[in-house]
């Protein structure tokens, strides 16, 4: 008898697994398939960039969609609502031109890693966080601060 109740309930688990894992996917997308509201924000935001692609995504139940640039060399990653709000942008930047105090903070963080990319986090058109991308070995990690250098009270 709990043999079967346990199978039946392992795989109610990996089937829910199986559809959260699979909202939480990216879907590539062409720019005829973005709304007009995100179209015009797209055309918006990239004159004088290459866009690379398009996306969209479940983040919280919400559908949001992303548009990879590069700008003046640099990659810039964009996220707009249906409505075509700019939720978040992500845009690489120089370790060598953050301000001293955020250096040192994701220095300090990546302690024997190598910071390999560094992108600041802007939402809502304020700047909230600097992330970077750090290698330790074979290890890969992501590490944040808040836009002075100081820990951040939640990830962004």
């Amino acid at each position: 008898m709990i043999r079967p109740n346990l199978m039946v309930a392992s795989l109610g688990l990996i089937a829910f697994l199986a559809v959260t894992s699979a909202s939480a996917q990216e879907k590539r997308l062409k720019r005829s398939d973005l709304p007009p509201a995100v179209q015009k924000t797209v055309d918006e935001l990239s004159h004088g960039a290459k866009v690379r692609g398009y996306a969209s995504e479940l983040e919280a139940g919400q559908l949001e969609y992303e548009v990879e640039l590069i700008a003046n060399g640099r990659l810039r990653d964009v996220t707009i609502a249906p409505d075509g709000s700019v939720l978040e942008t992500e845009e690489e930047v120089a370790l060598e031109a953050l301000p001293a105090a955020v250096r040192a903070a994701l220095r300090q963080q990546a302690g024997a890693g190598q910071i390999v990319k560094v992108e600041s986090l802007t939402k809502q058109g304020r700047l909230v966080a600097y992330e970077a991308q750090v290698r330790t070995g074979t290890d890969r990690s992501e590490i944040q601060v808040g836009p002075d250098g100081k820990p951040l009270a939640h990830p962004e």
